[in-house]
């Protein structure tokens, strides 16, 4: 009988399983780094050892200090959640030789299915159709191409080759950052199929012979081969294909004798139709970031199932079965508009309601978070924030209450990818159940457009104009008892100016007595402000607006949504002008490589340097033909954001000044 779990992971998986321990009355040991030491998994937990260092390499990578930490705490078992070291089979055997219960597969399945290559031989052997193309002797005919590392996931180490040029440069670039991710860097070739979908089944098997297939999930709405939304059951499946789907599954995980939960991904061409073909891709032998949907149409506790299992207990014959609909949305710290840039900084805020399914009709909102008001978002790890995820009757209802907790969510400090969320909730597409894996890419423009309309974002301004104008008078004694925006002169307005995006927009309101009214929006009239709570009249119609003011930031949640705006300061101080050409750190790095050298000439597009952040690599190119004229950082240089990298002088001479000194 397990008594005290180890969770060897961090963030909201290492929350997720403590919560199943603390009702199971289980008791819980977490470890972290130097990064995590204030994180809320931290302190969920009833006990905590610290890994010294920050990076993964250092700390949660470290199998001899995870054991280590599991023998000072007394922790008889340890739950590897996803990620990290929980597909490591050396790991899996170490822990089971210091007589520690092994929350997972055995090590020999682990290892079966842990080379990508050495698994799809197996699934050909099991009678599993699977996808493959050998580089070496691949034909112009075989493009697009899709480079994979054999020991990861979470799109590390992944490319796509359009061009038979580039394949051995990709080849390259993908061992590379597979090494960096998991220690190895074998990568495979496999044809791309981009409008294919990305279905995966659930699997659970006990150490008595019975193998359950616990439904299916797609994942087809991906960035970077990254999921990004997932849904259980996978919508719009022709039922020959969804029992070809299930009996793949199952026979993958018979093949190898797997023990535990895993999921076994395929992926599905043409799955509306009864014709409809199945590829086996992988299987992730481990929880699946995902799995709470499943979770949420079964009424299962998979964590609860998995330390059951390593408890030696028996599955009953047949899983529940499913009903209802429920989506989850990974709620990530990025900018979706920029290359999906990741981002850092303190969360000022993290508000979304979250009640774990209950209500009268079964259906509800989950929310599975790894930060909280207060957490600092760093560059040593993933950049997901929380899972979100809803339980309907039917996929509309589950949509519509997922997309309207979006709405309501408050979620400030850091730049996320809520907007986008939202938008791919209410695509018309989407909502129509016709996806595929490169349905992100096609509909990004779209997805990645203005959230809110010009009217609502201009209240939105003036919103942060009046707050924040009230909350400078209420720092100050003097000014505290005279009505904002109080002039000798009365006739002149304010007027504050702020950045949304690419965006400047400006504001202008006076004071009318006591009141404040805004001389520039038409029909609307201020009801009441204060510093944190401003309500507007727009043509008779009240609107309430929550404002957060910081110092470099005003975050605006209103009927519509969040926006973050950015004021911009009258006077600029000229130590924070930058050269013209520089290239900026667009977020907090490493500079993995660099590919000019000073006074080297570069065309527009060309590889200047590459950076890593959060496991993930960002080529930063020239943005126009030119000469380097000045080299800021060298291989292994750690960059804050904003920080200057190079700069491009340009080559290109105005006809005009030809010939001038």
């Amino acid at each position: 009988m397990i008594r005290t779990v180890l969770v060897a992971n961090r963030g909201e998986i290492a929350r997720r399983v403590f919560r199943t321990c603390r009702d199971l009355g289980i008791a819980t040991v977490a470890v972290h780094s130097d990064a995590d030491a204030d994180a809320p998994f931290v302190r969920d937990a009833d006990r905590a050892v610290r890994l010294p260092g920050s990076s993964p390499a250092e700390t949660y990578l470290r199998a001899d200090l995870v054991l280590a930490a599991a023998r000072d705490a007394g922790a008889d078992a340890i739950h590897p959640g996803y990620g990290f070291l929980s597909e490591n089979a050396d790991f899996a055997r170490a822990v089971i030789d210091a007589g520690l219960t092994w929350i997972g597969p055995s090590p020999e399945s682990i290892e079966a299915m842990g080379s990508k290559i050495r698994a799809k031989e197996l699934m050909a052997d099991a009678g599993v159709p699977i996808l493959s193309v050998d580089p070496q002797s691949a034909t112009p005919a075989d493009f697009p191409l899709l480079v994979k590392a054999s020991a990861g996931g979470g799109g590390r180490g992944m490319r796509v080759v359009d061009d038979p040029a580039d394949l051995e440069g990709e080849l390259t670039a993908a061992a590379a950052e597979a090494a960096s991710a998991f220690g190895d860097d074998t990568v495979f070739v496999e044809p791309y199929l981009p409008t294919a979908r990305h279905v995966e089944v659930q699997v659970l098997a006990d150490t008595h012979g019975t193998t359950w297939v616990v439904g299916d999930r797609d994942c087809s709405i991906q960035r970077r081969h990254q999921k990004v939304v997932e849904e259980a059951p996978a919508p719009n499946l022709a039922p020959p294909v969804r029992e070809l789907l299930h009996d793949a599954a199952r026979k993958a995980a018979e093949a190898v004798d797997y023990v535990g939960a895993g999921t076994v991904e395929f992926l599905v061409a043409d799955g509306h139709e009864d014709t409809g073909r199945v590829h086996f891709l992988e299987m992730n032998t481990r929880l699946q970031v995902e799995h709470p949907v499943t979770e949420a149409v079964t009424g299962l506790d998979l964590v609860a199932l998995q330390i059951a299992v390593a408890e030696g207990e028996r599955l009953e014959a047949e899983p529940p079965a499913s009903t209802g609909h429920a989506v989850e949305v990974r709620l990530y710290a990025e900018d979706p508009a920029s290359d999906w840039t990741p981002q850092t900084g303190t969360v000022a805020t993290f508000d979304v309601d979250g009640s774990r399914f209950e209500g009268p009709s079964g259906a509800g909102l989950r929310v599975d978070s790894g930060v909280e008001a207060g957490s600092v978002v760093g560059v040593h790890y993933d950049a997901m924030l929380a899972k979100v995820i809803a339980l309907g009757r039917d996929r509309r209802s589950a949509l519509r209450t997922l997309e309207g907790a979006l709405r309501r969510a408050r979620v400030t400090g850091v730049r996320t990818n809520i907007d986008l969320l939202r938008a791919i909730l209410v695509d018309e597409e989407f909502v129509a159940e016709r996806v595929h894996t490169a349905l992100l890419a096609e509909r990004l423009a779209a997805w990645t457009g203005p959230a809110i309309d010009e009217p609502t974002l201009q209240r939105h301004v003036l919103a942060a104009a009046l707050a924040s104008a009230r909350t400078a008078t209420a720092g100050a004694a003097v000014l505290a008892r005279i009505p904002t925006a109080y002039r000798n002169v009365p006739s002149q307005p304010r007027t504050r100016a702020f950045r949304h995006g690419e965006q400047e927009l400006s504001v202008t309101y006076a004071a009318r007595g006591a009141s404040l009214v805004s001389d520039a929006l038409d029909s609307v009239h201020v009801v009441d402000a204060t510093a944190r709570r401003v309500v507007l009249d727009v043509c008779g119609v009240r609107e309430t607006y929550v404002v957060d003011v910081r110092d470099d930031a005003v975050d605006v949640t209103g009927p519509a949504g969040t926006t973050t705006l950015e004021p911009v300061p009258t006077f600029v101080d000229p130590a924070d002008v930058v050269a013209e050409g520089s290239l900026l750190a667009p977020m907090p790095a490493s500079v993995v490589s660099v590919a000019v050298e000073q006074g080297q000439e570069v065309s527009a597009g060309q590889t200047v340097l590459v950076l890593e952040a959060m496991k993930m690599q960002h080529t930063i190119t020239a943005p126009t033909d030119g000469v380097v004229g000045e080299l800021a950082v060298a291989e292994g240089t750690q960059v804050e954001s904003g920080a200057v990298l190079a700069v491009i002088e340009s080559t290109t001479v105005d006809g005009a000044n030809e010939g001038n000194p």
